[in-house]
This record gives C-alpha cells, sequence and structure tokens, in this order.
C-alpha cells in the first residue's frame, strides 16, 4: 500500500520556484538598473534634441539692445531680478563695478533651434536664473543681464552642424548686448564678467575676441565662469587672464562646475567635447576649479567655510540664506567642484548629481565677500 503523502511534501519544490522566480527578478532589476545609469544619457540625448530642421534667423538690428525689454536686469529697470536680498540680508556696500552677466540655458524646447525672444517658459526661467545667480552681484554700480536668442537645450546633447549654427547665433546676439553694455556704462568703471553654462561657453568666446588685447581688458575685476568646462591649458591662455589664486587678486578668473558627491559627469563632458576649445583643440584635460569657499587659493573648503547658501526653490515661495551650509572640494582627477550632503535649494538637481545649477546659490554669500575683495584690489592697483 503507498505511503500516505505528507501536506508538506509538495511545498519544497513550490518553494524551491518561487525562490528561483524571485532571484530572477532581482537579477533583471539590477540589469535594468545598471541599464539605466549606463544609458540615460542617450535617452536624454533622444529626448532633448530638436526635432525640426535648422533655420537660420535674422540678424537683429545693432540698435536692439537700447530697447529696455532686451534685458532681464538692467539699471533703470523697475522689476529687476538681480536685485533680489533674502530676508535679513541687505546690501553691505555700493560697489563701483558695472557687471554683464549671461544666463544659462533656460529654452527645453524641440520646436527650435533657438529659444524665440518671446518665448515665456524660457523667460521666466531666466529671470529666476538671473536672481539666484546675478543677485550675488547685486552690491555692486549695476547689474546688466541681456536676453538672448540662447541655443536649446538639445543642440547641446548632439554633435551636429546645426548645433554650432545655433551657438553662433546666440554668441552673436551677446556680443550685440556686450557692446551696448560697454557704450552704456561709464567710461573706465570697473567691470565684472559672468556667466553659467551656455552663458560661460559664449563669454568665454567674448574675452577672446572682444576683450583681450584691448583696453577693456585692463578694466576687467574679476570673471566668473560656472556650469562649463573651462580648459586651463586651451581656454585659459586665449582669454589673456590666469586663474584666480588669491583672495586680494584682481583681473583673474573663477570657474567651477558643482557636482555631488559620488558624481557622473558624462553627460556635461560630452555635451563640452562638441565644442572646440578657445585655442582650437578639443582638449580632454581636467577643467579648472577654483574653489568659490577659498577665493581659489585651496581647492579644499570645509563646511565652516560657508557663510551661507541662497535657497531659491518652490519657485519664490521661501527664499532664504541657509547657515551653516556645505563645504567643497576640487577633484584631482576630474576637475569638477564637489559637495556631500549640500541642503534642499530647490528642485533642480540634473542627472549625474549634477549641481551646476547651484553654482552661484551654494556659495551665495562667499561669492559676495569675494567680488567686493577682488573690486577693492583692483580699486587699489588703480589708484582710486
Amino acid at each position: 500500500m503507498p505511503a500516505r503523502r505528507r501536506p508538506q511534501d509538495g511545498i519544497e519544490p513550490v518553494t524551491r520556484i518561487l525562490a528561483g522566480f524571485g532571484l530572477l527578478m532581482v537579477a533583471l532589476t539590477l540589469i535594468a538598473i545598471v541599464g539605466l545609469r549606463w544609458s540615460w544619457p542617450v535617452l536624454e540625448t533622444w529626448r532633448m534634441a530638436p526635432r525640426v530642421a535648422y533655420a537660420a534667423l535674422p540678424t537683429l538690428p545693432a540698435d536692439t539692445w537700447d530697447q529696455r525689454a532686451m534685458w532681464i536686469a538692467r539699471p533703470d529697470l523697475a522689476d529687476d531680478p538681480s536685485r533680489y536680498l533674502p530676508p535679513g540680508v541687505g546690501h553691505e556696500r555700493r560697489g563701483q563695478a558695472y557687471v554683464f552677466f549671461l544666463h544659462p540655458t533656460t529654452f527645453m524646447g524641440r520646436n527650435h533651434w533657438n529659444a524665440p525672444i518671446d518665448h515665456a517658459d524660457s523667460r521666466m526661467r531666466a529671470d529666476l536664473a538671473v536672481r539666484s545667480m546675478a543677485s550675488v552681484f547685486n552690491d555692486e554700480a549695476g547689474i546688466y543681464a541681456p536676453r538672448y536668442r540662447q541655443a536649446a537645450q538639445g543642440t547641446f546633447l548632439i554633435d551636429r552642424p546645426a548645433s554650432q549654427q545655433a551657438l553662433a547665433l546666440a554668441e552673436g546676439d551677446a556680443r550685440a548686448a556686450f557692446t551696448t553694455f560697454l557704450r552704456t556704462i561709464p567710461p573706465g568703471a570697473p567691470i565684472v564678467l559672468a556667466g553659467h553654462s551656455q552663458g560661460a561657453l559664449i563669454m568665454l568666446r567674448l574675452l577672446r575676441d572682444l576683450v583681450r588685447g584691448t583696453p577693456v581688458a585692463s578694466r576687467i575685476v574679476a570673471v566668473y565662469l560656472a556650469g562649463w568646462r573651462v580648459s586651463p591649458h586651451h581656454d585659459l591662455p586665449m582669454t589673456g587672464m590666469v586663474a584666480c589664486s588669491r583672495a586680494d587678486q584682481a583681473n583673474c578668473v573663477m570657474a567651477w562646475v558643482t557636482f555631488g558627491d559620488p558624481a557622473d559627469p558624462r553627460q556635461v563632458l560630452d555635451a563640452a567635447s562638441h565644442y572646440s576649445a578657445l585655442d582650437g583643440s578639443h582638449s580632454e584635460d581636467p577643467p579648472l576649479c577654483t574653489n568659490p569657499l577659498t577665493a581659489g587659493h585651496d581647492p579644499i573648503a570645509p563646511d565652516s567655510a560657508n557663510l551661507g547658501s541662497l535657497v531659491t526653490g518652490d519657485e519664490l515661495r521661501r527664499p532664504a540664506l541657509v547657515r551653516p551650509s556645505v563645504g567643497a572640494r576640487c577633484a584631482d582627477d576630474s576637475g569638477l567642484l564637489l559637495v556631500s550632503n549640500p541642503p534642499h535649494l530647490g528642485d533642480e538637481v540634473m542627472p549625474g548629481n549634477n549641481y551646476s545649477m547651484y553654482d552661484f546659490a551654494l556659495f551665495w554669500r562667499n561669492l559676495r565677500v569675494d567680488v567686493a575683495r577682488r573690486e577693492t584690489a583692483w580699486l587699489r592697483e588703480h589708484h582710486q
């Protein structure tokens, strides 16, 4: 007579099947995670690249930037976002320098290679960028931040002739605005130049073509270039300037790109690789990193060195100056400025732990001190 089957006799095979299925699902999940990690730049490129043929836009008349409407920030504008100060922070000085600031890429559309000058969303984003970035300089005599037909975000993710054409158009607008700026401010007045991402790339070209070797060069207090790779060997010498290495130094360049640690900068570095350096080469050397917490004289700064970060999140609803904030270090191998556990300043952290949209906000208070010191040095050197 066959033995009676016990209830648990069929459980072990079922358990093994379930366990095997669970292991398979874990393995597939891990494969998916790894695959996504390595493929997200490709997916982002596909998602953001322009979907239309490039069409050249006309050059705007030379007097275009005489119009107030062509400026986000200008001393005579009633509603100027660069004048923003967080609660509890007031003006500490009245500087003599005039600031020319080029805002970062804010046009995310795919139906144009260059932003229409009246595109509402990109204008709003540009205003917010000027508020969080250019406000660093609002103790100076005046800030000028032009609107320009910026190249779309997706143009930087693909290497096509149209990408170069779109940037050339944006650069042409910026050149015209810069010419108007120089004509507008007092003759001989000190100048601060600043730009972020696309704005920093264009500013490099303006330094090479419109500043180096001209009378304007001697008027430069400092240049602040963030969010774009600046080559210390192939870009910097072509500007006629040197990297800042001490707090009391004028006529120098501060440059940095901020990432959380650990960082995955592939998208940023790949975008930069589509554009030649100022000397015409395609440099792959680590970017210049001048730590904004140390005025460039030390690559590493502890949390205690940060005098305050600017919160700009929640679409202007709860701005504040955050202290204590976070330290930063320039990484020798990558040239990135790395931060660990930074405060929440908003929702613009990009793939790869990219904090470059907060390049100015994270170090907001220190940069205000930095530009004040450099202006003092410039005035001393020019006996003013």
